[in-house]
């Protein structure tokens, strides 16, 4: 078994995580593979240096991506898994964790129901973005897990977002800006601008506005096969565009198009765990004492 495994800053818990997992995964016999940032950044501490491997990009010989950290260090691994379909697993030494869902305590559990198949893949859905003209610092990563957002910059003043879907008016957002978010992405940006919380085998996308003066805007959520095409002005020369944690700035009457990735992205879902179960522990659902 070949292992890939990331963190972005690694801290304490993490390197505690790491030193854990190591034992796990060497008991399984697999081959050990640390990002090379990651590992340049830990070397000095590691007790057993010679167990691992690096490297910078992945290959399709790669059986298991596990990332060590919170949510956006998943949506950083991403980058790296691309269109691999290379099964990735979270160990959350961050926050909130609606992606990295194995507690460091559980790891010994989370490995042995690996080793066991107890586990099923969540096919994530990702969206894709082109724009007009196009833009260097989008071209070679143009995908997001979470969300595609286009927001204000430099300025206190709201944007315009005109937006088409399949080639139709919708309606001009006057607001600091647009989300454009998938299922998995629902519990994210979107989830904190009031959006609907959308199950990860949805095949939907929604469009939230971000503090939008129209009073009448709302969430709306969409068939993920539309084609959705952006044209944002506002009194700014330019304006943001983010795909997850990654930003980029696109001068205005850029015209943005937004559809469906071509691939898909593997998430391991223990049998212990769900995405329901997820849910009532992160947004305290169960803390009503009539449940």
């Amino acid at each position: 078994m070949k292992v890939a495994i990331y963190s972005q800053y690694p801290k304490k818990q993490s390197k505690d995580s790491l030193k854990a997992l190591t034992k796990e995964l060497l008991d399984f016999n697999a081959e050990l593979f640390l990002e090379n940032e990651f590992y340049n950044d830990i070397k000095s501490e590691l007790s057993n240096p010679s167990v691992y491997q690096n490297f910078n990009t992945l290959n399709k010989s790669f059986d298991l991506f596990v990332s060590i950290g919170g949510d956006g260090t998943i949506l950083r691994a991403i980058t790296f898994v691309k269109d691999l379909n290379i099964p990735i697993i979270g160990i959350n030494t961050g926050r909130l964790g609606f992606l990295a869902t194995i507690q460091p305590e559980d790891i010994t559990q989370a490995i042995l129901q690996i080793k066991n198949k107890a586990y099923t893949l969540s096919k994530r859905t990702l969206l894709s973005i082109e724009t007009s003209p196009e833009n260097s610092d989008i071209k070679e990563l143009n995908f997001a897990l979470n969300e595609i957002a286009v927001s204000r910059k430099n300025t206190t003043s709201m944007i315009t977002v005109e937006t088409k879907l399949n080639g139709e008016f919708l309606t001009s957002y006057w607001s600091d800006g647009l989300i454009i978010a998938t299922p998995t992405g629902s519990t994210g940006y979107s989830l904190s601008c009031a959006g609907p919380v959308i199950t990860p085998d949805t095949t939907s996308f929604v469009l939230t506005p971000i503090a939008p003066h129209n009073l009448s805007a709302r969430p709306l959520v969409i068939e993920d096969s539309t084609i959705i095409e952006l044209k944002v002005s506002g009194r700014e020369n330019n304006y943001l565009v983010s795909l997850d944690s990654r930003i980029a700035t696109l001068s205005n009457n850029t015209i943005i198009t937004i559809k469906k990735a071509p691939f898909a992205i593997n998430m391991i879902e223990l049998n212990s765990e769900s995405f329901l179960t997820t849910l009532r522990k992160k947004l305290l659902w169960g803390e009503d004492k009539r449940n």
